[in-house]
């Protein structure tokens, strides 16, 4: 079970790796550093809120305890004591409230500072990701196209040389159906085979012809020799009315050398 749990993983980690699109990939982890950098500005925006809020609670109270202290001296002008010690508790008590409110403010004043300056930081880790993203999707955009080309390449050939086969073939197989041609005129001329798709051989004319190929030939050495004057002049090889085979009729007339009377 642990062996086929590890080649399942392992196929299914190929075809995962297959799928996977490093471009997609960047642009997914680019969205999300996107979202955490929107995510630290809407906390630095909340700070800023909650210290503007405790600044605006600062100011009143401050004017409340104005207020107050005004009210005690109006009413120690008119002789009033007693009012002007219950408006000074007040102011008194409300300058308590100002110290926790300032202690407030200068802590989420603080905190702003803080989430600012990671914010920017952030920024700046983002705005440098983006620049190595773009670089690294051109990079793996023109990897990919080369690929395509070279593969594309390959493809063309190996085709080019399934075609330089193909034509070998052609070539081959043209040279000996050319070969067999010319074996089978031979045998045919040699009487080897018989021609089935003409007439009926005949055997006789054969040699007939093969005959009067012959006497041609002996006519012709005949006439040569008659030109350099080694032998008489040279008559037809076979006399009208005369069969092939036969012996020639001598005639008394002598071929003379020229010169002679």
């Amino acid at each position: 079970m642990k062996r086929l749990s590890m080649i399942f993983k392992s196929k299914a980690n190929k075809a995962l790796d297959k799928m996977e699109d490093p471009r997609e990939t960047l642009d997914y982890s680019y969205q999300r550093q996107l979202e955490l950098l929107q995510k630290v500005r809407r906390g630095v925006a909340d700070v800023a809120t909650s210290r503007k809020r405790v600044e605006l609670q600062i100011n009143q109270a401050e004017a409340e305890a104005a207020k107050r202290e005004q009210q005690a001296k109006s009413a120690l002008a008119a002789g009033r004591e007693d009012l002007a010690r219950d408006a000074l508790s007040r102011r008194t008590a409300i300058a308590g409230q100002v110290a926790d409110l300032r202690v407030q403010y200068n802590n989420l004043q603080g905190e702003e500072e803080k989430l600012t300056l990671a914010s920017q930081r952030l920024q700046a880790k983002v705005d440098s990701f983006r620049t190595r993203k773009e670089t690294i999707k051109a990079t793996y955009t023109a990897a990919e196209a080369q690929t395509r080309i070279n593969e594309a390449f390959s493809g063309i050939s190996e085709e080019m040389g399934d075609v330089g086969l193909a034509i070998q073939r052609a070539e081959d197989k043209t040279a000996q159906m050319q070969a067999r041609a010319g074996a089978i005129d031979e045998l045919l001329a040699s009487g080897a085979l018989d021609d089935y798709s003409g007439s009926p051989r005949d055997d006789i004319q054969a040699e007939l012809d093969r005959m009067g190929a012959g006497g041609d030939v002996e006519l012709e050495l005949a006439r040569m020799k008659a030109e350099l004057g080694q032998g008489p002049a040279p008559k037809s090889a076979i006399e009208p009315g005369q069969a092939p085979g036969q012996p020639q009729p001598q005639h008394t007339q002598q071929y003379r050398q020229p010169g002679e009377a």
